[in-house]
C-alpha cells in the first residue's frame, strides 16, 4: 500500500496539494493543514509555490554576502521570488538548494524516463544488438573470426528480430 505523501514542511500527512505552473514550468506542494495558514497562503494570485519550497533557513550566507551565482549574479532570493533560476551555473551553485526540492517534487534527483510498456521488447533487442555490435568490434580487433562469424550470425537474427517489434506507420 502506498505510503500518504507527507507535508513538505512539518511531515505531518499532507491533505492539500498545490499546483502552480510558471512559465511551463511545474510547482508541486504537498501540505497538511497547519502550514498553509502559517505560511500565509490564502491569496491565489499573489502565491508563490517558489516561496514555500525554498525555506528562509536553507539560504546559505557567506559572511555579510548572500549565495550568488557566478556566472549571472542570481541569489536564493531571486529564486524565491522568480520561480526559476537564471542560468545553467545556478544549477551547480545552488544544488544544496535544489536537490531536496528535487526530491520532494520528484521522488529523486535525477530523472530516469519511462519506456511505454508497448516498447520494451523493442528497446531490449536493441540493447541486445548494440552489445552484440560491441562484442563483434572486440572479436575482430582479437582476430577471433570464429566468434567474430558467430557474432555475426546472431547480430542478422537480432535484426530481424528488432524489424518483427518496429510498428510500421498505417
Amino acid at each position: 500500500m502506498a505510503k500518504p505523501p507527507q507535508c513538505n514542511h512539518c511531515k505531518k500527512p499532507a491533505t492539500i496539494h498545490l499546483t502552480q505552473i510558471v512559465d511551463n514550468t511545474i510547482f508541486k506542494v504537498d501540505l497538511c493543514e497547519d502550514c498553509p495558514h502559517k505560511k500565509i497562503v490564502t491569496d491565489p494570485e499573489g502565491f508563490s509555490l517558489a516561496e514555500l519550497l525554498v525555506k528562509p533557513d536553507a539560504q546559505l550566507s557567506l559572511g555579510k554576502d548572500t549565495l550568488q551565482c557566478e556566472q549571472c549574479g542570481f541569489t536564493p532570493a531571486d529564486f524565491k521570488k522568480i520561480g526559476r533560476l537564471g542560468c545553467p551555473g545556478c544549477y551547480e551553485t545552488f544544488r544544496h538548494l535544489l536537490n531536496p526540492l528535487l526530491v520532494n517534487m520528484h521522488r529523486d534527483i535525477m530523472h530516469c524516463g519511462k519506456v511505454p510498456k508497448r516498447s520494451v521488447a523493442r528497446v531490449n533487442w536493441r540493447v541486445r544488438l548494440k552489445d552484440l555490435e560491441q562484442s563483434l568490434a572486440a572479436a575482430i580487433q582479437d582476430e577471433n573470426y570464429e566468434r567474430a562469424a558467430e557474432l555475426r550470425d546472431k547480430i542478422i537474427e537480432t535484426r530481424a528480430q528488432l524489424d518483427a517489434t518496429t510498428e510500421k506507420p498505417v
